[in-house]
């Protein structure tokens, strides 16, 4: 299979979210193969590798131009992002670099101008691979990710939400519809820090994002996420109740390397090797609790 066998898939374009999610549970029903289309930044990269060369080929349905999938909204302390908005818009939105500037930075470092202008959060999260950038960025706030089906609409919170390598609980007759994230407070500190053989068009041998709100050498809310680093996107757990539960000023380097040590298990592959990318997660753990006030 390559592309130039693409046209012997039969696609679909439904007009509605809900006539989208009637014919999602009608297959699904039918046990027929499905493949939700946003931005096709990963289902070229399938097609061109023969790995939905299924017989029968399944359904392309085109997502993409759904309105109920698109849209940046402030709403309150929380920022709504549609699951089929581009790195691109992400990039260009005002509200997004002023409320949210960690996404907008990461948006910088996703692929190429033609992965930004195509890609979207909501299939970078409905293909969950372990070393998408995208996820590092936005769980660093610990959102919540909505679902869609004729079931009605359902709330998974990021740590719910990837259950192992590409696996998530989202079903087989729902879509993402939008992401949640609760915002810290405005001028919260946060850092983005993308590890590869270059910044964009590669893969990430590390990739951190983090936010934090400190008041009087204590951090009272942190955000932690990790990408290239274990079978799913690692929010690092021990790591943020160790520094939320010690001030700053007594933090050391040994302390935070032995638990970013125990909520990591990377791989050897092609990119990079386990110890470099333990090496790597300490170490940019660490600058960002430097910028924080930690002496780490």
């Amino acid at each position: 299979m390559s592309l130039v066998d693409l046209p012997r898939y039969e696609f679909a374009r439904p007009a509605t979210l809900d006539e989208t999610c009637a014919m999602l549970a009608e297959r699904e029903a039918k046990r027929e193969k499905t493949v939700l289309l946003a931005g096709g930044t990963d289902f070229m990269v399938q097609v061109s590798q023969g790995k939905l060369a299924s017989d029968p080929l399944p359904l392309v349905v085109d997502i993409g131009r759904l309105d109920e999938l698109r849209g940046v909204r402030l709403d309150g302390s929380r920022l709504r992002i549609g699951a089929a908005v581009t790195y691109l818009e992400l990039q260009r939105d005002p509200i997004v670099r002023e409320y949210a500037p960690l996404v907008a930075q990461m948006t910088h470092d996703i692929g190429g101008p033609t992965i930004q202008a195509r890609g979207t959060l909501g299939g970078n999260l409905a293909t969950a691979s372990p070393a998408g950038d995208g996820i590092a960025a936005i769980a660093a706030y610990d959102p919540i990710i909505e679902v869609q089906s004729v079931r009605g609409r359902r709330r998974i919170p990021m740590a719910e939400l990837q259950t192992g390598y590409k696996a998530t609980t989202r079903a087989g007759d729902e879509l993402i519809v939008a992401i949640e994230l609760p915002l810290p407070a405005h001028g919260a500190a946060w850092c983005w820090r993308k590890v590869g053989t270059r910044l964009a068009q590669a893969i990430s041998k590390v990739a951190l994002g983090a936010v934090a709100e400190v008041s009087g050498g204590k951090v009272g809310r942190i955000g932690l996420a990790i990408a290239s680093v274990g079978p799913t996107t690692s929010l690092l757990p021990r790591t943020r109740a160790l520094v939320t539960a010690t001030p700053l000023a007594n933090l050391t380097a040994a302390t935070v390397d032995a638990v970013v040590a125990e909520d990591v298990s990377p791989i050897d592959d092609v990119r990079s090797t386990r110890e470099y990318r333990v090496h790597t997660a300490k170490a940019v753990v660490r600058g960002f609790l430097r910028e924080l006030g930690a002496p780490v």
